[in-house]
């Protein structure tokens, strides 16, 4: 097999604190963006915050920017538009902020009939979701990512150790907040579908993390000597090929995809991108360094095998 690193030796650990300033700053816009989310006051999509999906499909081909316009001159200015290739179908979803009360469904129909008269349309689909819905699928998506992450603990620690675990999670928890902070910051809408790609690089970090601490369990048999710092270094130093092999591989395929896959596609596919690099940085820079201040006093980092 090609090697793309040679037998490297960078101390990690010694850049820890640099690490987990950076970190920090990460989590703690994350967790203002998670209570903003909580509070309703982020960029939420109609999955959360309420609203309606209508889905039409012409005769013939239809400008997504005629139709944008259309929209803006009756009054929906803030509707997001997809479209469906050569399918002639459009995707409109309107936000609650416009109020259901004016039955927007019926309303969009209404404007495209006018503002395109030459051309026929049929209704494929429309989906309103009110705002207890909204609240109701915010919660849900809150309880799904919290098992997920009692599920890793509970995974690593019946693997490896309880501190693994705590480790682990706390490093998984941390590149979704990561993302999340990013998302808020830039004000890029909160989707169920974002939530989909959160619990997805929770499953991607917690893998990369895990050959980490593999190849940690395994040093502790051959170097039981060797000081918890210089073993961790040595770990991830080992593994470090296979940990950038395997992320460049899903970023090549991820940046084509936040590039040119579309507007569905957009979102998910950054978010899949950010949480690629977030958790190749933490299972590094993060989990590794939290066993070193798990409580247990220098030089016993860990059970002897």
């Amino acid at each position: 097999m090609l090697e793309i690193l040679g037998k490297t030796n960078v101390d990690f650990m010694g850049k820890r604190r640099y690490a987990f300033l950076f970190s920090g700053i990460m989590v703690v816009l994350g967790i203002i963006g998670l209570i903003q989310i909580a509070r309703g006051a982020a960029n939420l999509g109609i999955d959360f915050a309420g609203g309606t999906a209508v889905q039409l499909k012409f005769d013939q081909a239809i400008g997504i920017e005629e139709a944008r316009k259309a929209l803006e001159t009756n009054g929906l200015g803030n509707a997001e538009l997809q479209e469906f290739g050569q399918e002639n179908k459009l995707l409109i979803r309107v936000k609650a902020s416009t109020t259901i009360e004016e039955k927007t469904a019926e309303k969009v129909v209404s404007i495209f009939t006018k503002e395109f008269p030459g051309n026929r349309f049929v209704v494929e689909s429309s989906t309103e979701i009110g705002p207890t819905i909204g609240k109701k699928l915010q919660s849900d998506a809150l309880v799904a990512i919290v098992i997920s992450f009692a599920g890793i603990i509970l995974y690593i620690a019946a693997r490896f150790e309880l501190r693994f675990g705590v480790a682990a999670a706390l490093a998984t928890f941390h590149d979704v907040l990561a993302v999340l902070g990013a998302f808020f910051i830039l004000d890029k809408e909160i989707t169920l579908l974002v939530v989909t790609a959160l619990l997805t690089l929770a499953g991607y970090s917690l893998t990369d993390t895990v050959v980490v601490f593999d190849r940690i369990r395994e040093n502790l048999r051959l170097r039981r000597r060797e000081h918890e710092v210089t073993m961790v270094n040595n770990a991830i130093n080992q593994v470090l090929s296979r940990t950038i092999v395997t992320s460049l591989t899903v970023v090549l395929v991820l940046i084509p995809l936040t590039l040119g896959g579309g507007e569905v596609l957009h979102d998910f596919s950054l978010a899949l991108l950010w949480g690629v690099i977030f958790g190749t940085y933490s299972s590094i820079f993060v989990a590794s360094p939290l066993l070193l201040l798990w409580p247990g006093g220098s030089g016993r980092l860990l059970k002897r095998a």
